[in-house]
């Protein structure tokens, strides 16, 4: 008789299947997705020549520049203060997104590690506030800030407070939400040693909560700005000439030349490239932080 073999292991048993990430789509589906986001970079390419191209030339849509125009990049800070709009909407986009920020961390640091009443209402109303149109409230905020800039004897309507309060209203229950996903996957164990060390709890989420958090608020960081960066329509309302974004630069810019008999579409083409500029350079700059913080919230480990 022969002898009976014992079983193999499990881990033979058991093929372990590894997978590379460009392998999980057939071939012909990477081909098509890769020439979907190829045909997506088709109308910035375009942006790119026309903005060098001179007037004529994109007038007559030509696919290619008979001379280059570079100074279209330097004309189009005289022919629109551009700088100024620029900055404009850095102060008010970058101001309301370290404000929504900062109040978001506390706000899901408390919604996290405390029980109280009301508790799953407000999480569920952050949600609920992100699907309300934001022509809905621009009324009653131009309605309130002129009410109180009355009251006040300060002209609120057409400064920069008033168009940061406003991208607040989007901004911070954005945040809340987004920080809520990333710190509850923070263990409370983490702080609850440094308490027994003698950490007071500020202590903790300072030195031990916060690292650990930092990719989350980058990535809740660039999307409040982007809140503020991309608006067109509180920015048109709640500005005046010396407060107008960068938004509302190319808007009159491109109003302006409209009737004209020649547009600029070249130095249109430069100041709408230039505008866009600091929102990609973020995202470059930022990449590997978005990534974690947007994953970090799905992980259930």
């Amino acid at each position: 008789m022969s002898a009976i073999s014992a079983p193999a292991p499990a881990s033979r048993r058991r093929k372990r299947i590894v997978r590379e990430p460009q392998r999980l789509l057939p071939r012909w589906l990477q081909v098509v997705v890769i020439t979907l986001l190829m045909l997506m970079l088709l109308p910035v390419v375009y942006m790119l020549i026309i903005s060098v191209s001179p007037d004529l030339d994109a007038a007559s849509a030509k696919l290619w520049p008979s001379q280059f125009m570079w100074s279209n990049y330097l004309k189009v800070f005289t022919t629109v203060d551009l700088g100024r709009g620029l900055m404009n909407s850095f102060i008010a986009s970058f101001s309301a997104a370290l404000i929504a920020t900062i109040f978001g961390l506390g706000a899901a640091y408390v919604l996290t590690r405390f029980r109280f009443r009301g508790r799953a209402p407000l999480l569920s109303s952050l949600v609920g506030l992100q699907a309300v149109p934001a022509t809905m409230i621009i009324l009653p905020l131009f309605v309130v800030f002129s009410s109180v800039g009355s009251a006040l004897g300060v002209q609120i309507i057409g400064s920069r407070p008033a168009l940061i309060v406003t991208y607040l209203t989007f901004a911070i229950p954005f945040s809340t939400w987004l920080l809520v996903t990333n710190m509850r996957q923070i263990p409370t164990t983490y702080e609850e040693a440094a308490m027994i060390d003698g950490v007071t709890r500020f202590g903790a989420l300072r030195r031990i909560i916060f690292p650990l958090m930092v990719p989350g608020m980058v990535v809740a960081m660039v999307f409040a700005l982007l809140v503020g960066w991309n608006d067109v329509l509180f920015a048109s309302v709640l500005t005046n000439p010396d407060t107008q974004t960068a938004a509302i630069q190319l808007q009159v810019f491109a109003n302006s030349t409209d009737g004209g008999v020649l547009p600029l579409y070249g130095q249109l083409m430069a100041a709408s490239l230039i505008s866009a500029a600091p929102v990609v350079v973020l995202y470059m700059i930022f990449q590997r932080q978005l990534v974690g913080g947007l994953t970090a919230g799905g992980d259930k480990g």
